[in-house]
């Protein structure tokens, strides 16, 4: 006997399921399962994370959801139906996704307003199985048989086998409900966790979602431990007297053919004038920006080097991207916004000729390929400061060109820390405020480590206690689950086509922001390409301290014109004056820089790498500055390597520095480098 689990509750049902959706893939796929569904509260948020897990266990996904349904599509109204919703292909996965984000835009955040109208209205290529109430009276009755009118051979009715005492008769009710109208019993089992041993976290779940403690939960608690995934052996066994509705669980998976493999990126096609394509039209935008950075006779080096990066875009058809940006920047700069590129954008001199980049890679001698790599085969990322007081012109600016139906900043999954798990918990088993207090009052920060027994006693608590012992065993199991969906920082997506047909999106918290529900791992694992549109307080103070030059001295600068190499400026961080100089302001680098004396843009680039983890543990720091002291002797293996560490007297301090080690001492290309 086959079988698929078919109605699965992640942890992404946020404070319902026990948990996360990899782990239930996983566990499908150690009992043999045919396929597992993920079918999360009016939600696709989880499904990503489900499809990585099911694929490294070999088993299949089905996608869908659980859509519970109200009577009108306003706040307070009654609760209608509760059905599961699997979209066959992938035009019917579109229409699931269209009408999450339709429930989602007409409700405050966290809500989702659907009725059963809207269901008729995107119902083309869905399958459904209609999830019984506990008492099913004649309303239930009459509109199951209506539904299964409606979506005929597309409608099922679920039973499950609870362990309640009166499993068998209610069983046959549903079997005899099913034939009524007619539509075919089909075998779930609720699932809620991926094994037994998560029960008594899911338990804690309900307390903090219900906001009572364990002790007083009741009837709110499930009656046993049996939902979790089983065996296709043990729901043969359950539903011995049903044996075609365990069947028919692969007879729907074998319908529902769609994968999130098939949704397919495209970039807005918005900044491509007509009669061009994007790559020509990046060429054109590039060598007019290459005139203006460098001048009319351009040196023969950068033109090799804009042509290299333009035949890597070319190749991995990545120049809408760059139009996108370019388009973003552009109007960012027409309403004399001041915006900077950041990170490895700065590698690449079409970033720096488009505008987007004010440093020019050329003159830092710095690899595309940290940037761009086609044996890496992701997708850029280019991160973009803008104005801290400003940024939220650009920010509309994108919804008004390309619609909130196909653009949305990027979810952050706010999830649970060692702290925050520790004080729910506790909470939940009815530990005191105090306890609770001391326990958490234990954890530094956002850290992720559990608290240790013996600290335990030091704060007058025993370990040994059941309910101590039980809380921090549960707090460990809570941490990392997530809370809830949160927007980022400033991370868009841009599709061509309706982004809310390929995820649903849904309202932030801010007022006129709009968010999908996937974050950037889950963007990463479709290979979507993200634009991150940050804010930065110091461009404020800089664009209006280029104000102040204008009115006093008649002098107009802007991020590339600044004069470069004052000594003035030197002389001023080499006695540790930079509070408030932007990432040379806190007390470790303002102690380096008396120590390091920068004298050139190099040094200050060394000098705040320099003051990171990696170099201070890599014990790079104290020999830098004996040779920067000439109380090291420096020495160069070949003349090669000199070329790669003479800036930085032997030191490896850069990540382009141990690519270019890879090209010159083991004659790697510059993309194997990058992978290495």
């Amino acid at each position: 006997m086959k079988y698929a689990e078919l109605q699965v509750t992640s942890n992404f049902s946020f404070l319902r399921g026990g948990s996360h959706p990899d782990e239930l893939a996983i566990t499908a796929a150690a009992l043999g399962l045919e396929a597992v569904a993920i079918t999360d509260r009016n939600s696709l948020a989880g499904v990503v994370r489900a499809h990585t897990g099911a694929k490294t266990a070999g088993i299949r996904l089905v996608v869908g959801a659980r859509l519970d349904l109200q009577v009108e599509a306003v706040e307070g109204a009654e609760p209608s139906l509760n059905l599961l919703c699997f979209p066959a292909d992938r035009a019917a996965y579109g229409r699931l996704s269209k009408l999450l984000t339709m429930g989602r835009r007409r409700a405050p955040k966290g809500d989702c307003w659907i009725t059963l109208d809207d269901i008729f209205d995107h119902d083309e290529g869905q399958i459904f199985i209609i999830l019984p109430p506990e008492g099913s009276d004649e309303a239930f009755v009459n509109q199951i048989v209506e539904l299964g009118r409606r979506w005929r051979g597309n409608c099922y009715l679920a039973g499950n086998y609870l362990y309640s005492g009166n499993d068998r008769c209610r069983l046959a009710h549903l079997s005899a409900l099913a034939q009524t109208a007619e539509m075919p019993l089909l075998a779930t089992n609720d699932v809620h966790y991926h094994t037994a041993e998560r029960r008594p976290l899911q338990d804690v779940l309900v307390c903090i979602r219900e906001h009572c403690i364990l002790a007083e939960a009741g009837f709110r608690l499930k009656a046993n431990t049996e939902r979790h995934l089983k065996s296709a052996e043990e729901m043969a066994r359950l539903f011995a007297d049903y044996p075609d509705a365990v069947a028919r669980t692969v007879e729907l998976v074998e319908r529902c053919r769609f994968s999130l493999d098939e949704l397919r990126y495209e970039y807005p096609a918005e900044p491509v004038p007509e009669g061009r394509t994007a790559q020509q039209e990046l060429e054109r935008l590039t060598w007019i920006g290459a005139r203006e950075r460098y001048g009319a006779h351009i040196d023969p080096q950068v033109c090799d080097l804009l042509a290299h990066e333009l035949e890597l875009i070319g190749e991995l058809d990545y120049a809408p991207y760059f139009l996108t940006v370019h388009d973003i920047v552009r109007f960012a700069r027409d309403k004399k916004i001041l915006c900077q590129g950041r990170g490895s954008a700065a590698n690449s001199a079409v970033c720096y000729c488009l505008g987007i980049t004010a440093v020019n890679p050329s003159r830092l001698d710095l690899l595309f390929e940290r940037f761009i790599s086609a044996e890496r085969n992701e997708p850029p990322d280019i991160d973009v400061d803008f104005e801290h007081e400003r940024r939220e012109e650009v920010i509309q600016y994108v919804y008004e060109k390309y619609g909130r139906d196909r653009a949305g900043m990027t979810a952050t999954i706010v999830s649970y820390r060692t702290k925050s798990a520790i004080r729910e918990v506790g909470k939940a088993l009815g530990l005191s405020l105090d306890a609770v207090g001391a326990l958490a009052g234990n954890i530094w920060g956002w850290s992720k480590d559990q608290v240790d027994g013996d600290k335990v006693r030091e704060i007058g608590l025993n370990p040994d206690d059941p309910t101590v012992a039980k809380a921090m065993s549960l707090a460990r199991d809570l941490t990392g689950f997530p809370r809830h969906l949160s927007q980022h920082v400033g991370g868009f997506v841009i599709t061509r086509g309706p982004l809310s047909e390929v995820v649903p999106i849904t309202n932030a918290a801010m007022e006129d922001r709009t968010v999908i529900e996937w974050d950037k791992n889950d963007l990463d694992a479709l290979g979507m390409l993200k634009i991150d549109l940050l804010s930065l307080g110091m461009l404020t103070c800089i664009h209006k301290g280029f104000d102040l030059i204008a009115q006093r001295y008649g002098k107009r600068y802007d991020l590339a014109t600044v004069p470069a190499e004052n000594p003035a400026v030197y002389g001023m961080l080499c006695r540790g004056d930079s509070i408030g100089v932007f990432q040379v302001e806190s007390r470790a680098q303002m102690t380096m820089l008396p120590r390091l004396r920068p004298r050139n843009f190099y040094d200050l680039v060394i000098e705040v790498a320099i003051v990171r983890p990696g170099p201070i543990q890599g014990d790079m720091v104290h020999p830098y500055l004996r040779r920067r002291a000439g109380k090291e002797r420096v020495n160069f293996p070949s003349k090669d390597l000199e070329q790669v560490l003479g800036k930085t007297l032997g030191i490896p301090l850069f990540q382009e520095q141990a690519m270019r080690i890879a090209i010159v001492a083991a004659d790697f290309t510059p993309s194997e480098a990058d992978q290495l």
